[in-house]
């Protein structure tokens, strides 16, 4: 098989909202604008900023409204919040949302521990917010939880993730972003996967959102980029992790690990580094523990020092 590797990716960083939704802490309001302000000074393309989410639900996004509205939006990038029902849209559509996303699971089991809510209840809920955001021009990105595994029902089949991506892209969603939530993928399941999906449609229309649980995120990536995929998440110093998925669930694939490795091959992606770095490091403090990016751990890019005599 040749190698299809993009030019370039597109990268979509979700520190703000995937990354601090399920912090102990509590974060105040003004420093999660100022940390999406650091990630827009840096050069990201997408951000996803918030999550309108029942408060009672996600406690850490209840000041969606008041985050999204004081953000400093730079001309041209995309600013997205997850709207995962229609009541959560209308205070997405109050805020000024213009991009949104919503999430679909794999599994009823996940899908019932993570909203309470069957697939197809879910997909009714889906259906809602893209309806109420098409009269707007609004645009719709779409998850699809636990695409490789399942904390309680193990392995999932292709064939399971392509009922409910079929159904995602009849009800009109831009793009369908392939989950691992807990972080079980490997790059022989990513081929698995997208050999029964891709006839599906085109690779400009699927994203991959990895989690590093059991350190293959990078891997998945060079995997999914050898297949011609180009759109992938990340968080900043590697924050996040979901509730339900169970222990050892880690955050996110590390935007400054990403942005390495693009480097290193030669892959544009257009976000500067120590931008990333810097907002990384401005919220470290807030969150209380250290991060896990490696490339932040290390400081950054190799510099030199003054060898001993």
């Amino acid at each position: 098989m040749t190698d299809a590797r993009p030019r370039r990716v597109r990268i979509v960083e979700v520190g703000p909202r995937d990354g601090l939704q399920n912090e102990q802490a509590p974060i105040p309001t003004d420093v999660k604008v100022r940390f999406v302000d650091l990630l827009s000074d840096a050069g990201f393309p997408w951000i996803e900023v918030t999550s309108f989410v029942h408060p009672g639900a996600v406690p850490r996004m209840a000041d969606a409204d008041e985050v999204f509205r004081a953000i400093r939006k730079r001309p041209g990038a995309r600013y997205v919040a997850l709207v995962p029902n229609p009541r959560g849209l209308d205070r997405a559509l109050a805020a000024g949302v213009e991009d949104m996303a919503l999430f679909v699971a794999a599994t009823e089991s996940f899908s019932r521990a993570n909203i309470n809510r069957s697939i197809e209840q879910s997909l009714d809920d889906a259906r809602a917010v893209i309806d109420g955001a098409r009269p707007v021009g609004a645009r719709v990105r779409a998850y699809i939880s636990v695409a490789f595994g399942c904390p309680y029902e193990g392995p999932v089949s292709p064939t399971q993730v392509l009922r409910v991506a079929a159904r995602l892209f009849e009800l009109g969603v831009e793009e369908v972003v392939l989950g691992d939530t807990i972080g079980v993928a490997t790059p022989s399941e990513v081929g698995r996967l997208m050999d029964v999906l891709l006839p599906l449609a085109p690779v400009e229309q699927w994203g991959m959102h990895f989690h590093d649980t059991r350190g293959m995120a990078l891997a998945n990536v060079m995997a999914s980029m050898g297949l011609g995929l180009s759109h992938f998440d990340s968080s900043a110093g590697g924050l996040g992790g979901c509730p339900f998925a169970g222990p050892g669930a880690a955050g996110n694939v590390a935007t400054e690990d990403l942005l390495y490795l693009l480097d290193g091959i030669g892959v544009e992606h257009g976000i500067n580094l120590d931008g990333v770095l810097e907002a990384s490091r401005f919220i470290v403090d807030a969150v209380g523990h250290p991060l896990t990016s490696k490339v932040y751990q290390a400081g950054g890019r190799l510099t030199t020092i003054t060898a001993p005599r």
